[in-house]
């Protein structure tokens, strides 16, 4: 499917449910007027302390929590496809040496693979669009408050606000809630289903982090066991289509708790279901009217909390690695939206 069908099935689904916007207002930043890092203002030398404690650890290892990027990876339906020339090996005339290079022909670096969301990823409008007319971005809001004018003055102006070299190192603990065993009982999240608020509280308690909770600067880490089906090379076309995620309570139980970056082993970040691409399905019971993709909405306009998606969970998982120290570092790649992004998490294995 093209994206323009895609945004066009999605149009017809949002106007179906309700044809008024929840929520189209942006409040200010808890950190004042001009704010551009979000929950990022969490991170300092109380997260790296945290951090340092799984660090010291003499039985800890560590673990990659991205996937191989190449050419015959799972993409994402919403950016163009990932393609890179690889070049033959050269050489300099008069010397001795060889050497090889590669470059990117086509395709959004920072939209496929594990990647990550710059806060101006997503604006909200005041009202539904009907897909009718020019896109009305200039009504567009941001995080904090920004208008389109802020971010994006010009169609092809990189954004001067919000934009991903914005993002400090991020440097903190991160815990890992295993979905997949708590909710699926062993067997991978169906899609379509969230994890909601009392399921976080559920699985902190489940895997004995009650007490700990989550902290301010925390990284969450959902497992559902979605990420069991990225395959390359994507031969079968599947990951992509559907999936599990996150409740809509569950965005707000994760601002609460200031929460400074979420990633689940799944696609979309928000749940979708059996048919939610083709517009023939709609969002989990909850969502806002008018906001499908109700997670990134109030992530990235109203809580300033960043997003990872398509997180390699698996083995942090397999080994009960429930609180880590992780480190991830988008490429500061100026007035980008989005980036490609290499997380690490260095813990202890439980067994």
């Amino acid at each position: 499917m093209s994206i323009s069908r895609l945004l066009l099935a999605f149009a017809t689904a949002s106007t179906v449910v309700s044809a008024a916007v929840a929520q189209t207002a942006t409040p200010p930043s808890r950190w004042g007027a001009g704010d551009e890092l979000g929950m990022a203002n969490t991170l300092g030398p109380a997260t790296w302390q945290r951090c340092a404690q799984a660090l010291a650890n003499p039985k800890a290892k560590s673990y990659e929590v991205s996937y191989l990027r190449s050419n015959t990876m799972p993409q994402s339906p919403f950016g163009v496809p990932l393609r890179d020339k690889y070049r033959p090996t050269v050489g300099i005339p008069g010397t001795v040496h060889a050497f090889n290079g590669e470059e990117t022909v086509s395709g959004e670096p920072g939209a496929q693979g594990t990647q990550m969301d710059a806060i101006g990823h997503f604006a909200v409008l005041p009202e539904v669009w009907d897909g009718k007319g020019d896109f009305p971005g200039d009504k567009a809001t941001y995080y904090g408050g920004y208008k389109q004018s802020d971010i994006k003055p010009t169609p092809d102006s990189p954004l001067q606000k919000l934009g991903i070299e914005k993002v400090p190192p991020i440097v903190t603990t991160a815990v890992l809630l295993d979905a997949k065993a708590y909710l699926g009982k062993g067997k991978a999240m169906q899609p379509g289903e969230a994890v909601t608020a009392k399921d976080i509280e559920g699985m902190l308690k489940a895997q004995g982090l009650e007490s700990r909770g989550l902290l301010p600067g925390d990284v969450l880490y959902i497992y559902t066991g979605w990420g069991d089906n990225w395959k390359d090379p994507d031969t079968e076309k599947f990951y992509y289509t559907k999936g599990p995620g996150l409740a809509y309570d569950a965005a707000k139980y994760i601002e609460e708790k200031q929460v400074v970056l979420l990633a689940l082993d799944n696609p979309f970040t928000d749940p979708v279901a059996d048919g939610f691409l083709a517009g023939t399905a709609g969002p989990p019971a909850g969502t806002p009217p008018g906001l499908p993709f109700a997670i990134h909405h109030h992530d990235l306009t109203q809580a300033g909390i960043y997003q990872i998606q398509n997180a390699n969970l698996g083995a942090l998982a397999n080994d009960k690695v429930w609180v880590s120290c992780t480190m991830i570092l988008p490429l500061r790649a100026q007035g980008n939206a989005g980036s490609p992004v290499r997380p690490v998490a260095i813990g202890a294995p439980a067994q």
